[in-house]
């Protein structure tokens, strides 16, 4: 068909190789019209196949991803990753139906596509791993949707975990879109990786301060909290000596969800509870000394 519009092209000789003037332009449309028609409803039903068939591809993801939601045995993580297999796969065979719409057979096409695995495998090596770390992160579990992490640099809760990157959103709610290949490889710190977590607080007093008294106080505000935990027992030691204040350690059990809510809390509580004991904690500051110069 090309060498057709190439020999026009070159000899002024149309696609239905009678003679034609190339300057009379009711002559070449009445010449080229059927090719034309023909390519035009092939592009035509190629797009159309191709819109259709990222709809039914976008749809059958999201049935995966429902369907899992209802077996307790599949979780979100895995529910998600799912979907996002049978997205890509429908699409590949969207390009390929699209392909043999204008002639491409699919042995030639899946001949081609061997071919150039090697050059594709070669560029493409970062999306290839991506993908391989994926796999891998579904099925040893490092981390999972809802999880508080931190990866490759960056913390934050996992949104979503797909073929080829992780989606983070960290506090202040900003979008962090992660690599697979660089989560995997790197330290991976899971905060949610346990039902329980330590609280570890340590406060400063004053060296003219009675240090059991602070203690007391500490216990008693650590006592009085119910979320925290009696077992493990919570640990309240004078731990160091420090160069300007007297340090009380205190560590504290309590469920994950709560970590923040009860080390702000606990902060707190001790600041308004040493004030109104008369326990003074240290702060650097300085001394300024003026010298008046003799009259």
């Amino acid at each position: 068909m090309f060498d057709l519009f190439l020999a026009a092209a070159t000899t002024g000789t149309p696609p239905t190789g009678e003679a034609v003037n190339i300057f009379d332009p009711a002559a070449l449309w009445e010449s080229y019209q059927p090719v034309l028609l023909g390519w035009g409803l092939k592009v035509l039903g190629a797009l159309v196949l191709i819109l259709v068939g990222l709809r039914i591809s976008g749809w059958l993801a999201g049935m995966v991803r429902k369907q899992a939601l209802k077996y307790e045995s599949i979780d979100d993580t895995l529910g998600n990753f799912f979907a996002s297999i049978v997205r890509w796969a429908i699409t590949a065979a969207v390009i390929i139906a699209a392909l043999q719409v204008f002639g491409v057979q699919a042995t030639s096409f899946v001949a081609i596509l061997g071919a150039l695995t090697l050059a594709i495998g070669l560029s493409m090596q970062g999306a290839l791993g991506n993908i391989a770390s994926g796999v891998m992160i579904i099925l040893f579990r490092p981390y999972q949707l809802g999880d508080y992490i931190d990866a490759a640099g960056v913390a934050g809760t996992v949104k979503d975990i797909n073929l080829f990157q992780t989606v983070l959103a960290t506090v202040d709610n900003v979008k962090i879109m992660v690599p697979n290949s660089q989560a995997i490889d790197g330290v991976i710190k899971n905060y949610s990786g346990y039902t329980t977590r330590r609280v570890d607080i340590t406060f400063g007093i004053d060296y003219d301060d009675d240090a059991d008294k602070a203690i007391s106080i500490l216990k008693g505000l650590i006592d009085a909290d119910t979320r925290i935990m009696s077992d493990p027992e919570p640990f309240i030691r004078l731990t160091e000596l420090g160069g300007s204040s007297v340090d009380i350690t205190t560590r504290s059990w309590v469920q994950a969800s709560d970590y923040w809510d009860v080390k702000f809390d606990l902060t707190k509580k001790a600041k308004e509870a040493f004030d109104a004991q008369g326990i003074s904690i240290p702060y650097p500051h300085t001394t300024i000394v003026q010298k008046v110069a003799a009259q």
